[in-house]
């Protein structure tokens, strides 16, 4: 059974679509990526994530990382891999060339980083830090700090670790205890304990920057009062070589469900001689800068429930494809194809459709993030940023909730045999389970989706984007062949508006029904955003059908997005109409009895 083949033709289909939607097209800074590029980008990716990576994930699970007096040893191979990895420029692929990166757009990076995460997610769960801490160095490091850190991230000689979780402080991050206690030549002692830190220690590069959230002496209370610090595992000379070691201790590594090649550690900052640290921004503002990285990590870790998505795709259709059991529903034929079965083409096609909705979001995502950083126009950049703001959430908590999903049907189409590790897909279930808990749980992205994505701002972000959608669902009633989903897409814009008042009108709130709720209307947003992008799909398709391009290709896709409708899309009403009755029971049930 093949490991993972990167779906070139649907990803280069699906960065062309988001190119035009966020309009990138006419951007001069963007000219030299054209789609002859974006082809041989994802081809050489392609080849790396099937040849080089793919083949470790199985073994890397089954091995594990080794702990040893404080030292982590990644599962064999992983070194290799690693060098192999920086070696070939793809850990600074969207990272300044002025540092060593490539500079590409992320709408390149985007498919691209999909590539890392389905072939093996545990060995790439670096990456998304990197950029991520890269992006905070960018925006919140002095000048001299940049040229400290930033080349040697780039390139992959030192990786960053993201160091916020406490024993007492998980979620509720203002209830930390770590403290950075300044010293006279502008540097802090740091002393505490984080656990939960991926990739804290390892070996596989020469050092380790712990960006760490402390508190100062004099630091208000609760979330106001967390600073940002740069930690190195090995101290820096002035000069930029490395020095002594830091007081930095990795006391152990988890033992988890999944994801057994990625080392998640305990680390001791400060217990012995005291833990170097320097502060990137300003005091009590490292909330802000962390959120840079959060950010970027919410997104990595919505692509991650579609990279699953997508491998289990291919597993179960080869699966189906080969193996043989049952009757035709129509022949009676013995011994036919399994995914002749109608209900094993219905879990295909659920799968099938799901990831194809939420890979164009994810693709559009980074468009927009592209085109927000190259506007000029004041009001246009504020307009892309919030649309990207209120995509977040949904796309992480809806995604990830739907990967967990889709390799749950994985294993069903396999039947006994998706139980057994011996074909891997369980691995796939056992991977993806953190996904929807890590870097914000499902009930967090809903909470901030309801009260700071959709009320804070008088629903102007959402109105917005219902009234794009609105407009892809009159495009497609134009069309005869499209019309009954444009009908559909238009149904469901509706019911979503005539479910906004209970959230914008402040004063008349029922709180107890927005948080419980919180999560029903996810789903809605998650189903209603994976409509649109398929309903965006379906008329392209058509349109080339038209013109007699490539029949069977664009036939499924036309059958792709009439299944979606017909299966997912009256769950848009379902989920509404929880959220409208969510106080129901919540507050009258009694745990202690």
């Amino acid at each position: 059974m093949s490991l993972y083949q990167a779906p070139l033709k649907d990803m280069q289909l699906l960065v062309q679509q988001a190119i035009a939607k966020a309009g990138l097209r006419d951007l001069p800074e963007l000219a030299e990526f054209d789609d002859e590029l974006v082809a041989a980008v994802l081809e050489e990716a392609g080849k790396f994530a099937q040849g080089e990576l793919a083949p470790l994930n199985q073994s890397g699970d089954v091995e594990g990382c080794h702990f040893d007096n404080g030292k982590v040893t990644t599962p064999k191979g992983w070194k290799e891999a690693y060098q192999q990895f920086c070696d070939a420029g793809w850990m600074g692929l969207a990272l300044p060339a002025d540092f060593g990166g490539q500079s590409l757009p992320k709408f390149i990076a985007q498919p691209v980083n999909e590539m890392w995460l389905s072939a093996n997610l545990a060995f790439v769960m670096f990456h998304a830090l990197t950029q991520g801490g890269s992006e905070i160095l960018l925006h919140m490091g002095s000048e001299e700090q940049k040229a400290r850190y930033l080349g040697p991230i780039v390139s992959g000689q030192w990786t960053v670790a993201m160091s916020l979780t406490e024993p007492n402080a998980g979620s509720d991050l203002g209830s930390l205890s770590t403290k950075a206690i300044p010293q006279d030549d502008g540097h802090y002692l740091i002393k505490g304990q984080k656990i939960f830190i991926t990739y804290g220690e390892h070996d596989l590069a020469e050092n380790i920057i712990h960006l760490v959230l402390a508190r100062t002496p004099d630091a208000p209370a609760g979330s106001r009062g967390i600073s940002l610090f740069a930690v190195p595992k090995v101290r820096i000379n002035a000069d930029g070589s490395l020095g002594d070691a830091n007081d930095v201790v990795c006391t152990g590594i988890e033992h988890k469900t999944g994801l057994h090649g990625s080392p998640t550690c305990s680390i001791s900052y400060g217990d012995q001689d005291g833990c170097f640290g320097e502060l990137i921004g300003e005091e009590n503002r490292g909330l802000a800068a962390m959120f840079i990285l959060m950010n970027e990590a919410r997104l990595s870790s919505g692509l991650q429930g579609v990279a699953f998505g997508e491998v289990g795709f291919q597993r179960a259709l080869e699966y189906s494809l080969e193996r043989t059991q049952g009757s035709d529903y129509q022949t009676g034929k013995q011994r036919v194809k399994i995914a002749q079965h109608p209900d094993v083409a219905r879990m295909l096609l659920s799968i099938r459709s799901e990831v194809m909705g939420l890979r164009s979001l994810a693709y559009l995502i980074a468009a927009l993030i592209d085109k927000s950083e190259l506007t000029l126009n004041a009001a246009e950049r504020k307009s892309l940023q919030a649309r990207v703001a209120l995509l977040t959430p949904i796309f992480k908590a809806f995604a990830t909730e739907h990967g967990n999903l889709m390799t749950g049907t994985t294993i069903q189409i396999f039947g006994g045999m998706g139980f057994i590790e011996e074909t891997g897909v369980a691995q796939l279930m056992r991977d993806a389970r953190i996904n929807t808990i890590y870097e914000g749980t499902t009930g967090i992205q809903a909470r901030d989706l309801v009260f700071r994505k959709i009320q804070s701002d008088g629903g102007e972000a959402i109105s917005a984007l219902l009234a794009e959608i609105v407009r892809q669902a009159d495009a497609l009633q134009r069309d005869d062949a499209l019309s009954t989903q444009g009908q559909a897409l238009r149904s469901a814009c509706s019911a979503v508006t005539e479910s906004l008042p209970c959230i914008l009108n402040r004063d008349s709130a029922n709180l107890l029904q927005l948080n419980a709720g919180a999560v029903p209307l996810l789903e809605a947003l998650g189903t209603l955003c994976c409509a649109w992008q398929l309903a965006e799909l379906a008329q392209l398709a058509q349109s080339r059908l038209r013109e007699g391009q490539d029949p069977d290709y664009y036939s499924n896709l036309l059958a792709l997005t009439r299944f979606y409708f017909a299966f997912s899309v009256p769950n848009i009403h379902a989920r509404l109409a929880t959220f409208r009755q969510a106080d129901a029971g919540v507050e009258q049930y009694r745990f202690e009895v």
